[in-house]
């Protein structure tokens, strides 16, 4: 006779069930730890230092900073639960900001918050969480996952304006398996009402909208820090390979820009190419910047190839809708994307997530980054 499953999809009772909870100091991870614990479960929250922030970002609507950390320290006081604060500044800068940088320098438009649950978040913090002997990883990102027979399975979050599941395309099989997302299903304002009803001194916290290391979204300011002699002049070009202006650098550009460009035309410009060989920058119409054609390398699948046998869905930004596709996968790592209609915008070093329609919602097979 099987036994009854707990509210994370696990065969023991709360009380004998051990979570690790990611806690960040926001109001998503404070409000899951207390969520967790109200229901009975062992919880240890662990926050993780990942950058040296000044005084002059400390304040700000960016995650892991220095307030972050008391707030969280705070938040684990009053639930009464045990709380660990782990110090990933090194592993952080050459797993998420390096990464960032570079890619920039090679014409693309990265995404360090994949990076981040790739690195430090997922896989340092997953063996951590086995290492104390951990249940499962529990985190307050909104998408849902629904276990069965000891499968689980990720999907889009109830609120759409939140779906952070295009963040987590590169989660592996078995690190999926061990997370659990308690907040998928919930509104942001319930979020809230639960945090107010639990006291919790974070309840009206504002949301962080900044990447953590990235002061008020100057990206050059970071890439200057690092690289100071990435500022490299070149050549504006229109896409008939006529000079027309002069760059800065290509790290202020990004595929499908219109403004800061400062080059005029009878109809708006926008960055079409950028080719950092050449250090160029091609501009032209918006009618030029569709695709329909993507090509995509190291694809995570999260389920058997034979799936993709069928047509799916994909999004190739985190703001974008839902594009029914045709994916053709080449080999272990690479993958041809055909889109049925044009998109604009599509940009090296984005993502591309796929998605699939089941009975509990749009379900993540998976994705790659753009080439």
């Amino acid at each position: 006779m099987n036994k009854e499953l707990n509210s994370i999809g696990i065969e023991k009772k709360p009380k004998d069930t051990t979570v690790v909870v990611a806690m960040s100091g926001g109001v998503d991870s404070s409000t899951v730890a207390g969520i967790m614990k109200k229901e009975g479960y062992k919880v240890i929250g662990i926050t993780l230092k990942l950058y040296d922030d000044g005084k002059e970002v400390a304040e700000s609507k960016q995650c892991c900073s220095g307030q972050d950390i008391m707030d969280a320290k705070r938040v684990a006081h009053k639930l009464n639960i045990d709380h660990k604060i782990l110090y990933y500044q090194d592993k952080f800068k050459k797993g998420v900001i390096d990464n960032f940088v570079e890619s920039y320098l090679r014409g693309e438009t990265p995404i360090p918050c994949v990076q981040c649950n790739q690195t430090v978040k997922f896989k340092d913090l997953f063996d951590v969480s086995k290492n104390l002997n951990a249940d499962a990883l529990v985190t307050g990102h909104y998408v849902k996952s629904i276990t069965n027979l000891n499968l689980t399975n990720m999907y889009r979050a109830a609120d759409e304006n939140r779906d952070q599941s295009y963040f987590l395309f590169n989660t592996t099989r078995e690190q999926l398996n061990y997370l659990r997302f308690p907040l998928g299903g919930m509104l942001k304002n319930e979020t809230r009402e639960i945090a107010k009803k639990l006291d919790l001194n974070v309840a009206d916290k504002p949301d962080s909208q900044d990447i953590c290391f990235v002061p008020n979204g100057n990206y050059s300011s970071v890439i200057e820090k690092f690289k100071p002699d990435s500022f490299k002049k070149g050549n504006i070009k229109n896409i008939e390979g006529k000079i027309i202006g002069v760059h800065d650098g290509i790290i202020n550009f990004t595929i499908g820009q219109r403004k800061g460009i400062k080059v005029a035309d009878k109809e708006a410009l926008y960055v079409i190419k950028i080719d950092p060989e050449k250090n160029e920058i091609v501009v032209g119409p918006k009618k030029k910047l569709g695709k329909k054609v993507i090509d995509l390398r190291n694809i995570n699948l999260l389920d058997d190839k034979s799936v993709f046998n069928d047509k799916i869905k994909v999004k190739v930004r985190s703001t974008g809708k839902l594009l029914d596709a045709t994916i053709n996968i080449i080999g272990e790592n690479k993958a041809k994307v055909n889109l049925d209609e044009f998109e604009n915008g599509i940009s090296p070093g984005q993502a591309c997530v796929f998605y699939k329609s089941d009975k509990y919602g749009e379900r993540i097979l998976g994705g790659g980054w753009i080439t």
